[in-house]
């Protein structure tokens, strides 16, 4: 669906802010971009719909290179969510999920319906919020209605810059929920970028860990939690833990055989635990020789995706 093939891109033709990436998006994919401040994932977003151009390599959509598409047929394919939310305010909620449609000829009914299909997507009533005004709506009411204006004309591609972080924790944990809620009913590709690492782990089908410009790792959230490729990916997936991880507050009901299963002790530490359930889905936990119960691969994701509770996550 989307291949970089040796991207580059300089501001000044002296420090590179993307270093000859290499990498692929494939189609219902939903895709993480993550890493610190200045890494260049922001940038690697942009160039994809051409808001910033490349200094070097090739953007592929399609099998066809970015570059070749007229700008409009390009941007109307692609949706966009921004962390500035940008709803016109002068404009209702309507008229502001509607702009593309209109751009793109669509009939009054048709807009109508599309409008009316959308806010039920996000559980936002039509009768109650189409002929309001932005004001009128909270942050992430707003939010929402940014999210399904980017789908409004039913785009191949969505892109989402940190749509998320201007928000507080309980609206923006409600609107990663909608999301993965979402994408699973659209199926959607979609290149997300972030700093959080609980988001991305929460949210990501792949996620992508950028450093210096360079991908330092791209792999599933299992990959990246278990089998961390470098230094830097390790302390950077440590500090989605907002509390010491504790096996026992861990601990699963035995429900099946436990003899092929790697062994961990009650007291096991954390790097144990990861290196047992980088074999394994699941390992089992002993007490003075004797076994209590398991731990599972999926807990311990779910465990770094939602700091120190640990709860559902899009992924099995």
């Amino acid at each position: 669906m989307i291949r970089f093939d040796r991207v580059t891109k300089s501001y000044d033709n002296q420090t590179l802010v993307v270093d000859s990436v290499n990498l692929e998006v494939a189609k219902g994919e939903f895709f993480v971009l993550i890493g610190p401040s200045g890494c260049g994932k922001t940038t690697t977003l942009k160039m994809i719909n051409r808001l910033i151009p490349l200094t070097d390599g090739t953007i592929w959509i399609d099998g066809r290179k970015v570059s070749e598409y007229p700008i409009h047929e390009l941007r109307w394919r692609i949706g966009y969510v921004l962390q500035q939310i940008a709803l016109f305010p002068h404009m209702t909620i309507e008229e502001n999920i509607a702009i593309v449609p209109e751009l793109k000829n669509w009939n009054k009914s048709r807009i109508h319906n599309r409008v009316t299909e959308l806010l039920e997507m996000v559980g936002l009533n039509p009768d109650t919020y189409r002929h309001r005004k932005p004001h009128e709506l909270s942050g992430g009411q707003q939010q929402r209605v940014g999210v399904v204006r980017a789908l409004a004309a039913d785009p191949d591609i969505v892109l989402m810059d940190e749509p998320f972080s201007a928000l507080d924790p309980i609206s923006r944990g409600k609107l990663q929920d909608d999301l993965v809620r979402l994408q699973r009913s659209i199926q959607k590709t979609i290149v997300f970028v972030t700093h959080d690492i609980q988001e991305a782990l929460k949210l990501g089908d792949r996620i992508c860990i950028m450093k210096d410009g360079k991908i330092e790792q791209l792999g599933t959230p299992d990959e990246i939690t278990l089998t961390p490729a470098t230094p830097f990916v390790r302390k950077f997936i440590q500090s989605g833990r907002t509390k010491t991880f504790v096996l026992a507050e861990h601990i699963e009901p035995i429900s099946a055989s436990m003899e092929q299963l790697p062994v961990l002790s009650i007291n096991a530490r954390w790097d144990e635990v990861l290196h047992a359930l980088s074999q394994s889905d699941r390992a089992a936990i002993q007490q003075e020789g004797e076994p209590i119960g398991t731990i599972s691969r999926k807990t311990v994701i779910a465990y770094l995706a939602n700091g120190q509770e640990g709860g559902r996550v899009a992924h099995g």
